[in-house]
């Protein structure tokens, strides 16, 4: 999901009598039967709807299915509030567009570099930006990505046969990037139809180029990214070292926590949105009830900090799973929501 209306606590902790852990059945990403840890959250004072945060203009969110596409879904939807910010227009931009766009771009890299590059579903932010600036976009209406009779993504076989066909050239030494993307394509339009080379805007034929310059209209290089990690100075810029960032960009800027935390709350008051990289994982969410938060059995709001915080990243007790556009705020209970 994207335009993210779920209650998240953020960076606090919250103590509660039922405030403890759990194990609980539940069905995982593949559909099969697993268990989680988890809490009791069914007495947890939170925001009553949406309606109780300060929301900047956002579309009803929309569901990925079983795709690992979060980090474009959630900054198209940051994209689409961006127009609206800036123009007043309401856009329902593709995802599907950048999707496709966005595995050429993986295999020509992977190809250039002999098979040493990352491979997968996922990206980050930044890529959304960078594949509209060299492939420009279109509306949904133009490309949904979905074959006809298809009213679900699942990108499963398509990811496996892209994975399957790069692994073969790789074990084969075959790097002619012209066949290798030729085939690519190809197997991205079985699976999800060929993109439009033009598109009719308000009776105008325009190639998606044209369309994100002329009609979109956003200041793409005035978008940043931020990160908030020790192992690099602090004001400096350098890479965000995920697998997602899977073409090494160095075009991140390091700040203290504090600072990324007080930026992030000072552009959504102000009537930003912001596109962020969170963990859906942890104990503390779940969807059901629609709220996030940081038990103080996993660890107490007074020692969350630059240290403690660095070394969950370390560990990998936190991750960079799941990309989330960040809409509203309130301040609920003594918490910033």
């Amino acid at each position: 999901m994207v335009s993210v209306v779920l209650a998240v606590a953020l960076f606090s902790s919250i103590g509660f009598a039922q405030d403890k852990d759990f194990y609980t059945p539940t069905v995982n990403f593949w559909g099969k039967p697993d268990t989680v840890l988890t809490m009791d959250f069914s007495k947890i004072k939170k925001p009553s709807s949406p309606e109780a945060f300060r929301q900047v203009f956002h579309f009803p969110p929309i569901r990925q299915d079983t795709t690992g596409t979060c980090w474009d879904f959630s900054t198209t939807s940051f994209l689409e509030s961006e127009i609206y910010r800036i123009h007043k227009k309401k856009i329902k931009l593709s995802e599907m567009y950048t999707v496709y766009w966005e595995y050429v771009e993986k295999a020509r890299r992977y190809v250039r570099e002999k098979g040493n590059s990352a491979l997968g579903e996922g990206s980050e932010d930044n890529a959304v930006i960078n594949r509209m600036k060299q492939y420009g976009i279109v509306r949904e209406s133009d490309y949904n990505g979905l074959l006809p009779g298809q009213k679900k993504y699942n990108h499963v076989k398509m990811y496996r046969e892209i994975s399957n066909y790069l692994h073969y050239l790789k074990k084969n030494e075959y790097w002619d990037e012209d066949i290798a993307l030729a085939n690519i394509k190809l197997i991205l339009n079985k699976y999800m139809g060929k993109p439009p080379e033009t598109i009719v805007v308000n009776g105008q034929k325009m190639t998606p180029e044209e369309f994100a310059k002329n009609v979109v209209d956003l200041p793409l290089n005035d978008y940043v990214s931020f990160m908030s990690f020790k192992y690099l100075p602090f004001y400096t810029e350098g890479e965000y070292k995920v697998h997602d960032n899977w073409w090494h960009s160095k075009a991140y800027h390091n700040v203290p926590l504090n600072v990324w935390y007080d930026a992030v709350k000072k552009a959504i008051k102000n009537g930003y949105s912001v596109a962020i990289g969170g963990d859906v994982s942890e104990p503390g969410h779940n969807g059901k009830a629609d709220v996030a938060i940081i038990p103080t059995f996993d660890i107490p709001d007074k020692y969350i900090n630059q240290s403690s915080r660095e070394f969950r990243w370390y560990n990998h007790t936190s991750t960079d799973d799941h990309g989330i556009h960040l809409v509203g705020y309130t301040h609920y209970k003594g918490h910033d929501w």
